[in-house]
């Protein structure tokens, strides 16, 4: 009698299946999704141009020509908001993807050599976490330049420290497992054996920090330009844009601040909310 084969538990399957387990994750990739949309077809969307200037208009009240109303300069502050978007996101992206790859690096040669290794990896690293992280940033731009580079560099270096420490832990935890020696007897070489034996199972908690360090970096580049060090005006941005508003609430202009403050509040919200799911998502244990 011929019995059913297993269906392969393919990537896909497995995303559907987190999706639908947790609930706050599916709420937490559909966020995502949007911000990403937005991201990418916001500029193309916008009833105005987010530059453009109407000083008859300044300040006006939301209405139906202007969802948010307007800024000092009579600019639409709902495409600005929008078209903000995709800045905020490609810093955040850019600079977690950069602390992530060269943190996980240096954490995973720390954790599997050890010795020497460890010692001056974790030497710098410890220079770098001696320093407050926001105000290690300020110093960096500051003395490279306001430039997007510039910030994305800053918020890459204070952020890598984090990945560095957990993947040195994780690491150095499973480096002498079963699995890893199995792996070893079989021929692999050490860079094969961290690559495909032991890095994978340590990226479950890993995600969860990278998550984290989304909604921190676009917070980071919103307080640098809140300080006048993050991108340079007229460049659509929710840090600007707050800081711009903020000499305006006295006078009753509530809009200039609410909603650019509200998109940073969603987009952190968002990603706080995404770490859960992106470690159920990578985990090697969960999709047997």
């Amino acid at each position: 009698m011929d019995t059913l084969a297993p269906r392969p538990n393919t990537l896909g399957r497995h995303f559907l299946y987190v999706l639908s387990s947790n609930p706050v994750t599916a709420i937490a990739f559909a966020l995502f999704t949007l911000i990403v949309l937005t991201g990418i077809f916001g500029p193309l969307l916008v009833p105005y141009d987010p530059l453009a200037t109407h000083s008859a208009r300044a300040l006006e009240p939301p209405s139906w020509d202007h969802w948010f109303g307007t800024d000092h300069l009579g600019r639409d502050v709902f495409s600005r908001v929008v078209v903000a978007t995709r800045l905020d996101l490609l810093i955040s992206v850019a600079a977690v993807s950069l602390s992530f790859v060269f943190g996980s690096l240096l954490g995973a040669m720390a954790g599997f050599f050890g010795g020497w290794t460890d010692r001056i990896i974790g030497r710098v690293l410890d220079t770098v976490m001696a320093f407050p992280l926001f105000v290690l940033a300020m110093g960096i731009v500051a003395a490279a330049g306001n430039t997007i580079e510039n910030i994305i560099i800053a918020t890459a270096i204070i952020n890598l420290p984090f990945y560095a420490r957990m993947v040195r832990a994780e690491v150095n935890i499973r480096r002498n497992a079963g699995f890893v020696q199995a792996a070893r007897l079989s021929g692999n070489s050490d860079l094969r054996v961290l690559a495909t034996q032991i890095f994978p199972n340590a990226l479950p908690p890993i995600m969860v920090q990278l998550s984290l360090n989304m909604g921190w970096a676009i917070l980071n580049a919103a307080g640098l330009s809140f300080i006048g060090l993050g991108v340079s005006p007229p460049t659509p941005e929710w840090g600007i844009m707050v800081a711009e508003g903020a000499n305006f609430i006295v006078s009753g202009e509530w809009w200039l601040t609410l909603f650019p403050g509200m998109a940073l509040m969603l987009a952190v919200f968002t990603f706080n909310l995404l770490g859960d799911g992106l470690r159920d998502l990578v985990d090697p244990q969960r999709r047997t």
